[in-house]
């Protein structure tokens, strides 16, 4: 049985189709590069709003997601309220993802600091808020996804491996 990772957009022009979704198959494209077990990926995109994304992210963690992945809303703007709907959901944060992604991306970036990027767990979804630019994405999940696959062992989700060419993996030996 395959994994099955969900992307979640967040954004009020996308949503309502004024802006073409870049973040969801940004994504989608970096997953599909790096993950080498099945993976069954679905894409959503929705409005803005602390509770457009907590129902959303409630109802994937329901239907069985390993791997949630949203992008867009994570910036100080009024309208990007993706931290605060991702609060209500977790039950662990994981404040480690953010604080990595945030040091990768304030290599390339000085704005880098403006992000609210982060992780956590619900159930047995890993739940990680990334930026709405393709090439953010990448370095974000560049910077944390050698982390992913341990996680999700960890709380009985999904099986997932990598292209150890792009992304190694970290699983600690058994002793």
């Amino acid at each position: 049985m395959s994994a099955r990772a969900a992307i979640v957009t967040v954004s009020d022009r996308a949503s309502r189709g004024e802006y073409e979704d870049k973040g969801g198959p940004g994504c989608e494209d970096w997953l599909r590069g790096v993950v080498t077990t099945p993976l069954t990926i679905t894409r959503h995109i929705i409005p803005d709003g602390r509770e457009s994304v907590a129902t959303t992210l409630r109802q994937l963690v329901f239907e069985g997601a390993d791997l949630i992945l949203v992008t867009g809303g994570t910036g100080p703007a009024p309208r990007d309220e993706t931290p605060e709907g991702c609060a209500d959901v977790f039950e662990k944060e994981l404040a480690g993802f953010g604080e990595e992604m945030r040091r990768a991306s304030l290599l390339e970036v000085p704005t880098a600091i403006l992000s609210r990027q982060s992780a956590g767990i619900a159930g047995k979804s890993l739940i990680i808020t990334l930026p709405g630019k393709p090439s953010a994405i990448a370095t974000c999940l560049n910077a944390v996804f050698a982390a992913v696959p341990y996680c999700l062992d960890l709380i009985g989700a999904g099986f997932i491996d990598t292209d150890p060419a792009k992304i190694k993996a970290f699983r600690p030996k058994a002793k």
